[in-house]
């Protein structure tokens, strides 16, 4: 399967502007012969927080609708970074999953909410699991700050996952800690790992890109820089059944003591 990560620029707090870039990168990676392709986090708005009363989707109606009329126009799966969802609890960070048919697949709400960038005063954390299936796999999905917490991807691979995929604004200072959390999380779960993070500035922060997709032995199949484009790889998920049985790490754990 071709797979590419759309490491694109955010405009800050204008949803218009984001949908058509969006419409143009997939597009551009359809064209290209990707069968699946991956979104950063909050590529609606970005972190215009303070303004999510204004600019946030209500129940994501209008993300979805466009993103499955993308994704049947294409023919390409879409894990479609996430977006500011309004609810009636609150405003969530949530992924969206749209396959290749245009069927809306899942929502994913972002687990653990960042305080260093104030989400907490604006979002609300999600309560359920990253669970979704494409091409037959078993998948889940992640937001950014949840790498940092292996249980919760643990608990995922546990259950049955195989391809991880996690959607980012992660900030270019931090990088190197972005690059080695998800190394490990592939090798410490034998997993994929598809991880697409935004370039690019806001009025506060500078982005990373360094968008990747890793094996199940944690060796880097492609990786961006800091510019905008699709980081892309073929990836043989055939292999993974083939790792675990070579190291077989689920058979050796002590979950009655952990």
């Amino acid at each position: 399967m071709k797979i590419g990560c759309i490491q694109m620029d955010i405009a800050f707090g204008n949803p218009e502007e984001n949908f058509s870039e969006v419409e143009k990168w997939v597009r551009k990676g359809a064209e290209s012969g990707h069968d699946l392709l991956v979104l950063p986090e909050l590529w609606t708005t970005g972190y215009d927080l303070t303004r999510l009363d204004e600019i946030a989707d209500k129940e994501a109606k209008t993300s979805i609708d466009f993103l499955k009329k993308l994704a049947a126009k294409w023919k390409v799966h879409l894990v479609a970074g996430s977006v500011a969802n309004e609810t009636e609890g609150g405003v969530e960070n949530t992924l969206l999953v749209i396959n290749n048919q245009g069927e809306h697949i899942k929502s994913y709400s972002k687990l653990h909410l960042f305080k260093l960038m104030d989400e907490h005063l604006h979002l609300k954390a999600g309560v359920e699991d990253g669970h979704f299936e494409l091409e037959g796999l078993p998948s889940a999905g992640f937001i950014c700050y949840d790498i940092r917490f292996p249980e919760w991807l643990r608990k995922h691979v546990v259950e049955g996952a195989q391809v991880l995929y996690v959607v980012a604004e992660w900030p270019l200072p931090r990088i190197e800690h972005w690059k080695n959390l998800l190394v490990t999380r592939a090798i410490e779960n034998q997993a994929f790992v598809i991880a697409c993070n935004r370039v690019g500035e806001d009025p506060a922060n500078t982005f990373g890109g360094h968008s990747l997709i890793i094996n199940p032995w944690g060796e880097i199949l492609a990786e961006g820089g800091t510019e905008e484009g699709i980081v892309s790889a073929d990836v043989d998920f055939s292999t993974i059944n083939d790792i675990r049985k070579r190291i077989p790490i689920f058979d050796d754990r002590r979950p009655d003591l952990y």
